[in-house]
């Protein structure tokens, strides 16, 4: 699941825990329980205007138990920390869904889709001599501030400096001029595979 679809799990389930907090307060504020003569079970909250939301025994049930106030303490730091990095996650900008595509004398509004773009570095990435393996993303809100994150896997004996090269020449250049970008940013993380051990001859018996 992608962030945006998080993110709409997470407002909805956030909307729906208010929403039916906010209607338990209205009916008991309203006193809509009495009028609609309805009977709600032993200990439901908030079932006239006089009553407090939580009652003292209610909030003072657990208050002598050990265990209360680290998992008060607990949930809490949890719950900050979740929400802290939900807001981080929110700051960092991806790649929008598709960018623009120029396509001048023609008259056509073209679009690219940035999964597309990723695709093509990555195939031109893995043709590259002493390339194993390549992943690419594409990040940034604007054309502008596009930027390649890479992450490369070379050969036992690859060279990192000509691989560098080829990528600037090759599938990055090839990007830059497909969007007519005259700076396209790109951060490679270069691994090398570890080399197999030889295998060892198998000596026919003798019999």
């Amino acid at each position: 699941m992608n962030r945006s679809g998080v993110n709409r799990v997470v407002l909805a389930l956030a909307g729906l825990l208010l929403l039916a907090v906010g209607l338990l307060v209205l009916a008991g504020g309203l006193d809509l329980y009495r009028h609609l003569g309805l009977d709600m079970p032993d200990g439901w909250p908030l079932t006239s205007p006089d009553q407090p939301l939580l009652s003292d025994s209610a909030r003072t049930r657990w208050t002598d138990e050990g265990w209360w106030w680290p998992v008060v303490i607990g949930g809490l730091s949890l719950i900050v920390v979740l929400g802290i990095w939900w807001l981080v996650a929110q700051l960092r900008r991806p790649a929008p869904s598709s960018l623009p595509l120029p396509a001048p004398g023609t008259g056509l509004r073209l679009r690219l889709r940035t999964k597309a773009l990723e695709e093509a570095l990555e195939s031109g990435t893995e043709v590259l001599p002493g390339v194993e393996r390549g992943r690419m993303r594409v990040a940034g809100r604007r054309t502008r501030r596009l930027t390649v994150h890479g992450s490369v896997l070379l050969s036992p004996g690859g060279d990192p400096a000509a691989l560098v090269e080829g990528f600037d020449a090759g599938p990055l250049g090839q990007a830059r001029s497909s969007l007519a970008l005259t700076a396209l940013p790109a951060r490679l993380r270069l691994r090398v595979a570890a080399r197999k051990p030889a295998a060892t001859p198998k000596h026919p018996r003798v019999i």
